[in-house]
């Protein structure tokens, strides 16, 4: 079942068709098939690219805009027609709608009232979920506060847990560009990468676009790291919001492995995700990584409200800090505790299965299958520790106590 409307877009005047592609190319329940200036040559794009919707500007000749919608409402009826016009005239409006036009939205469109229509199309050829919100891709991103803390690891579980539900598709990304290694604990060798999808996106479609990704046996499709590392600079922000605008057209969930660099790439896929899954375990080091990336995501509008901190490998006693003082130093909760099973979890890698094939029952794979849910959702109660969080999410004291040279008290005196 697709998750989002392929969008064909007509529209004689420059400007107004290019801000009628800006706001539908930042719509994560849209994927922009294809644009076009001329009424004249648009049917035969649609016949060719079959766009779920069609948004057609009436402002470059009324007449010809409805000639050219009384057409494809013949040649083609799957296709719903969203009209556009700077004009409000009743007459016009009717003779629109009785052309088959399913919307009519005047110029200039606000974001919220183009996405509602959208919307609307999209539950009536695809049906809603439970909340009535049309089906979307959902986006999740895992980063870490430092190497080792095994983001690949629940990158890749969270990935199967998802794929292995028959209502979803799911593809991994590996942003790890550099040392990437997915398909090691996926047992699969590539023959195409994040590269070869960048290059070839404008002439990719979803048949295509799963041919080149590599698919594992519990249903997961893998865009691994680039091959050569004098690729990597072929991989820039931009280029990232076009692979994940198809993908988002494919795929009910995408799963996103940072890499630890945190590069304007990686940050561009935490600004496009749903959610953002911190991992962290409780050690000196990795608390205080921690705790400069909270300053510093905090600050990005975008990000800030989406991340989640995950403690990992709980119960490997050695040099770990107790979750109180952890949450105290971090200043926030612990929105989900993964235990401590460094043995499965290496089975799981050199066998390049999911924790559910390799030990079904663990604790462990329990763990990261109730996470799975509540990044999907679903109501599950999260595994956090019964103790409360004394610290005032207000203050930020504590984080400070980390970070060489200030203090509380510096802090409140700047």
């Amino acid at each position: 079942m697709s998750n989002v409307l392929r969008t064909a877009i007509v529209d004689p005047n420059d400007q107004s068709r290019d801000s009628l592609k800006a706001m539908l190319l930042g719509m994560d329940i849209v994927w922009l098939d294809a644009e076009c200036s001329r009424y004249e040559f648009f049917a035969d794009v649609v016949e060719e690219s079959k766009p779920d919707a069609a948004v057609i500007s009436l402002d470059g000749g009324a007449d010809r805009a409805l000639m050219l919608m009384d057409k494809l409402r013949t040649t083609s009826p799957d296709c719903a027609i969203l009209a556009v016009s700077k004009s409000t005239d009743g007459q016009l409006i009717l003779k629109t709608i009785r052309a088959g036009a399913r919307e009519f939205l005047p110029l200039p469109i606000e974001v919220a009232e183009l996405h509602l229509a959208l919307e609307r199309v999209l539950q009536s050829k695809y049906g809603s979920s439970s909340d009535g919100r049309a089906r979307g891709c959902r986006m999740i991103a895992v980063a870490g506060a430092t190497g080792g803390v095994g983001c690949t690891s629940i990158a890749v579980n969270i990935g199967c847990n998802l794929a292995s539900r028959a209502e979803n598709s799911v593809a991994l990304v590996d942003l790890d560009l550099a040392l990437g290694d997915a398909d090691v604990f996926l047992d699969s060798i590539p023959d195409y990468s994040l590269v070869d999808v960048t290059e070839n996106v404008a002439r990719l479609d979803f048949h295509l676009l799963r041919k080149s990704l590599t698919k594992h046996s519990s249903g997961l499709y893998l865009l691994p790291r680039p091959v050569q590392l004098q690729d990597l600079e072929l991989i820039n922000p931009d280029s990232l919001r076009k692979v994940c605008g198809l993908l988002r057209a494919s795929f009910s969930h995408i799963v996103i492995d940072i890499s630890k660099s945190y590069t304007q790439v990686d940050l561009t896929a935490l600004e496009l995700s749903n959610e953002i899954v911190l991992i962290v375990q409780l050690d000196l080091p990795c608390l205080r990584n921690m705790v400069r990336l909270l300053m510093s995501l905090q600050q990005m509008d975008h990000i800030r409200d989406k991340v989640k901190v995950v403690v990992n490998r709980v119960g490997l006693e050695s040099g770990q800090i107790s979750l109180k003082k952890a949450r105290e130093t971090i200043g926030r909760e612990v929105f989900f505790q993964i235990p401590n099973d460094y043995r499965t979890m290496v089975e799981m890698r050199n066998n390049g299965q999911p924790l559910f094939e390799q030990a079904p029952r663990a604790a462990i794979t329990l763990a990261v299958q109730q996470l799975t849910d509540l990044l999907a959702g679903a109501e599950v109660v999260p595994s956090v520790d019964s103790e409360k969080s004394s610290v005032d999410r207000a203050s930020a004291g504590n984080w400070l106590n980390f970070w060489p040279g200030k203090s509380a008290g510096k802090a409140k005196a700047k």
